[in-house]
């Protein structure tokens, strides 16, 4: 029986995907435990705390049972290897540098970190993760609302690629909902009631907590889950957006040039100062509003506007498309960076 929307087969697949959902099975974190053990072991032998052929003889054991482990990153400071014993300590290894030595090899063997001392009761770095996967959820989020908002009616801007029946409604067949933006929506959502969890986590009692470190187990797996499946979602939906390049422009100028004052109030600013400017052009608006005209209109109408700007010069202002500032500059920028960011890999982000 499902619990939750995660593995449940009708919706696991709109919030995750089977990639992630198998990094965090029971047969997983049992091979991950697998390697653990063999890890320690490999160290424990190479510190002197165990004979090495028992270091080998336990890990070639392991070796016939262990299956490939993907290890995933997300900050270098966070992923610390945990070998503290009993109360963080590391008493049973004896008082002097046996235990540290041991604790740091084993970091070496799992490719993780060695931190400078035991952390089990500090859990700041798992709610960083957490934390950082709601924030990558936020973004995701933000961009989802934006999609959602410019595929209605009203702005018509874009649309989520079409698939047959994606969207569409059993009573109302014209309908054809922008889904992956609502599935990523309601993810960064979740991320972050989980971030929440995670710095609740961080509450524990002395060395031993009593309970609060639990809510990891929850909040972990199901962040990255929804985290995975927000990315795919995000990346089939900007994959295929229909971009409708003719409403855009429609609605740029569903404004009738009320949309550009600022431009015409910093041309006509050097002439009669910025805050006559200002006056002057938000009496203008306030004319065009009332009257339905357009800006250009009521301007053309201002001996204090026409006695310093041509008429030309006017018709340029009151056009959005001219007013678009560095964006583009921006854009490039961007594009720029992620490409030099991901020059390693085979993705290319294009222009």
């Amino acid at each position: 029986m499902s619990v939750s929307a995660l593995d449940s087969r009708i919706f696991r697949n709109l919030f995750g995907t089977q990639e992630i959902r198998d990094i965090f099975t029971d047969d997983a974190y049992v091979k991950c435990l697998i390697e653990v053990e063999a890890a320690l072991a490999r160290a424990q032998s190479k510190t002197g705390v165990i004979p090495p052929e028992s270091g080998d003889s336990i890990t070639s054991t392991f070796a016939g049972i262990q299956l490939e482990y993907v290890n995933q990153s997300i900050r270098k400071r966070c992923l610390l290897v945990q070998f503290g014993g009993a109360a963080g300590t590391i008493a049973s290894l004896g008082s002097d540098d046996t235990g540290p030595r041991v604790r740091e090899q084993l970091a070496l063997e799992l490719g993780l970190q060695n931190p400078a001392i035991t952390w089990h009761v500090a859990r700041d770095n798992v709610a960083e993760i957490t934390n950082f996967l709601a924030l990558v959820g936020g973004t995701l989020g933000k961009i989802a609302l934006d999609l959602m908002i410019m595929s209605s009616n009203e702005f018509d801007e874009i649309s989520e690629p079409f698939v047959p029946h994606r969207g569409a409604s059993s009573t109302m067949p014209q309908k054809r909902n922008p889904i992956s933006s609502e599935v990523i929506l309601a993810a960064s959502k979740m991320l972050r009631a989980n971030a929440s969890l995670g710095l609740d986590a961080m509450i524990t009692d002395f060395e031993r907590a009593s309970g609060p470190w639990h809510l990891e187990w929850v909040a972990v797996p199901e962040a990255f889950v929804t985290a995975v499946g927000a990315l795919h979602q995000t990346n089939f939906a900007l994959d295929g957006l229909v971009v409708k390049v003719d409403s855009m422009e429609r609605n740029l100028h569903s404004t009738k040039g009320l949309i550009v004052g600022e431009a015409v109030m910093m041309a006509l600013a050097p002439h009669i100062g910025r805050q006559k400017a200002h006056d002057e052009v938000y009496e203008a608006c306030k004319s065009a509003i009332e009257h339905d005209r357009t800006l250009l209109e009521v301007l053309r109408e201002s001996k204090t506007l026409t006695s310093v700007l041509t008429d030309e010069q006017l018709v340029g202002l009151c056009d959005p498309t001219q007013y678009m500032g560095a964006s583009q500059l921006m854009v490039d920028e961007m594009v720029k960076r992620a490409n030099l960011t991901l020059q390693q890999g085979d993705v290319q982000v294009n222009q």
